[in-house]
């Protein structure tokens, strides 16, 4: 059986690591840097380093602070934030990630997908989709039933600033056959509130996928991601704010999902 893998997600403007409430009112965390070495060191399986206001900025990603996180650790390491063209992809995997995530320049121009799946792998590339409900105008969208009533999700970019009209799901299932090789789920509804994952998105997204999906938003407690890993089906799920502020280490979450039976990769001291 596939462990799960738990990600601690670096938000990074400016050079520091910040986090808000869907996706604003940004406080700073912490330096880049060495949030990562405590990570490594609490057996993180892979951390995710955004530039979150790359885009909006129109700017390329500080290739100085992934340089230097990069130097940092061992564990994989996927870099997003204001990626623009093929070689911006190349900029950013010559500076040490792994894996490069692209949201806004994919909504806009889909083929930067496949042309980096083509050129580095799609085990390279991961496509970022920041998701928001939408419980109006469905028509020719993926409409779900939950709870709140049946939505759809709209595809936000630059940073969750813009609404783009773009059904996430149908838009997930496209960028899949381009090329990607995992997904960055989002959901902005609970992004930062720490009252859950979007279990509905998550769970459509899984069914409608054949590549891993990570999801994001919403941890608060070892139990929301012990539900978006079972009920929601994710591969692995990410969070940012838990970490930063040490309400919880990686490696006890990991032993959460381990006593309640969910595969974890968990390397014990002798």
């Amino acid at each position: 059986m596939l462990t799960k893998r738990i990600i601690p997600c670096l938000d990074v403007d400016k050079g520091k690591v910040v986090k808000g409430v869907r996706f604003k009112n940004l406080r700073v965390e912490g330096e880049p840097d060495k949030l990562a070495a405590e990570y490594d060191g609490q057996q993180a399986d892979e951390l995710v380093f955004l530039d979150v206001t790359a885009s909006y900025e129109d700017r390329a990603i500080l290739l100085d602070a992934v340089k230097k996180t990069a130097e940092t650790i061992f564990i994989p390491f996927t870099v997003g934030g204001g990626i623009r063209d093929v070689e911006d992809v190349s900029s950013i995997l010559t500076a040490g990630a792994d894996k490069v995530s692209i949201n806004t320049a994919a909504v806009r121009s889909p083929k930067i997908v496949k042309e980096a799946s083509q050129r580095f792998g799609s085990q390279c590339v991961v496509v970022a989709v920041d998701a928001k409900r939408n419980y109006e105008a469905s028509k020719g969208k993926e409409v779900v039933e939950t709870p709140q009533g049946p939505c759809w999700w709209e595809v936000y970019v630059e940073g969750g600033r813009i609404p783009t009209g773009v059904d996430a799901l149908s838009w997930m299932m496209k960028v899949e056959k381009l090329g990607a090789g995992e997904i960055l789920l989002t959901s902005m509804d609970c992004d930062g509130t720490r009252s859950g994952y979007d279990l509905e998105l998550t769970k459509a997204a899984v069914e409608r996928l054949n590549i891993p999906v990570i999801a994001s938003g919403g941890a608060g407690s070892a139990d929301h991601i012990y539900k978006v890993l079972t009920e929601g089906g994710a591969d692995a799920a990410l969070a940012a704010s838990i970490f930063h502020e040490g309400v919880y280490t990686v490696l006890e979450v990991k032993r959460f999902l381990r006593e309640r039976g969910v595969p974890v990769r968990i390397e014990e001291p002798v």
